[in-house]
């Protein structure tokens, strides 16, 4: 397991696969809808994320099948992968509350003509 912190790809790649295993051109979907859009992963790219995110033991091939004459690859999300996410995700929120609350701060202030 990694200690260091997901980069964003990582992060949605991982969540990607927390309700079911999926093939490449599936987590580049999933990833791109949890993202809405904003990210969009290259082939490549994913396969470079998911080289890591495997050698870390977050991610796991869950099985292989051929279809239309092409292997297709299947990852899951490892427990080791679960807990690092859900790491993450409480790191993250972290920094969101903290930034929340410091941006509420701010228009208080301001709408009390402070500067």
């Amino acid at each position: 397991m990694t200690e260091r912190a997901l980069t964003e790809q990582a992060f949605l790649v991982l969540t990607a696969l927390v309700d079911e295993p999926r093939h490449g051109y599936g987590i580049v979907g999933e990833v791109e809808r949890l993202s809405d859009g904003r990210m969009r992963l290259r082939i490549g790219t994913l396969y470079g994320v998911l080289d890591r995110l495997t050698a870390d033991g977050l991610v796991e091939l869950d099985h292989e099948e051929v279809h239309q004459g092409r292997l297709r690859r299947y990852y899951r999300l490892s427990d080791p992968g679960a807990a690092t996410l859900a790491a993450e995700a409480d790191r993250l929120s972290v920094h969101v509350r903290a930034a929340t609350s410091r941006l509420r701060a701010r228009r208080n202030r301001l709408s009390e003509g402070g500067a």
